[in-house]
């Protein structure tokens, strides 16, 4: 899952970038109000994290503006005041939830969750897809009833695929997902990592559940495949 965070105050853009990233998210960080409502707008974001005092545009007129523009990913606000009016103020400019600072990491994370499992459309809080299943909030992945343990990287890449499932996803949009927009690394690290979760998946003999559609991309079997 990607992320945006907005937010000018560079020792606490470092922390929540450093968490979601060991969360298995990808991270983009923006440090004023025109750089975000420029990153909001150009790319796809699951979820958007928005300081509302910034320099320059504060991020109820980022808001407002990527909303304008038919920006819908979900937006955490997050601001140090408390008060009533101004909670109203991030809801009405189009915010989709609220976090007043300071913050406890794991709260930022379980609003990020519901946020991504409601917006754009209703996602369930465990992803099941035949006899895999997957738990954001735990970070386990199941096959069969049996543990998979995975890295970081592993679990994001299984995630993207469960919420594509039955859908061909090129390797363009699982790089925007999965990785950030400057990866500069080796161009077949998604096919190295495709390997990795197939050699973990599929043990002990277990029809394949990624598969590779030639010239395209990857799929996620949504059924149990047929033994060959």
């Amino acid at each position: 899952m990607r992320i945006l965070v907005v937010e000018d105050e560079e020792k606490m853009a470092r922390a929540v970038r450093r968490g979601l990233e060991q969360e298995g998210y990808a991270v983009d960080v923006a440090a004023d109000g025109e750089e975000g409502l420029f990153q909001g707008t150009e790319h796809a974001y699951d979820a958007i994290v928005l300081d509302v005092m910034l320099p320059g545009l504060n991020g109820l007129e980022v808001c407002e503006r990527l909303r304008a523009a038919g920006r819908w990913a979900p937006v955490l606000m997050l601001t140090a005041r408390d008060a009533v009016p101004d909670r109203i103020g991030g809801l009405d400019a189009g915010a989709d939830d609220y976090l007043v600072k300071p913050f406890a990491f794991g709260e930022l994370l379980a609003r990020l969750r519901a946020l991504v499992r409601r917006c754009p459309r209703e996602r369930p809080v465990v992803l099941t897809v035949g006899d895999l299943q997957l738990d954001p909030a735990a970070h386990t992945v199941t096959r069969a009833g049996q543990p998979v343990d995975l890295s970081a990287r592993e679990f994001a890449l299984l995630e993207y695929l469960m919420r594509n499932a039955g859908e061909v996803v090129t390797r363009t949009r699982i790089l925007d997902h999965v990785w950030d927009y400057d990866y500069d690394g080796f161009s077949n690290v998604i096919d190295v990592y495709i390997g990795y979760l197939r050699r973990k998946l599929d043990e002990d003999g277990r029809p394949q559940r990624i598969r590779t559609v030639r010239g395209v991309g990857y799929l996620l079997v949504p059924q149990e495949p047929a033994s060959p």
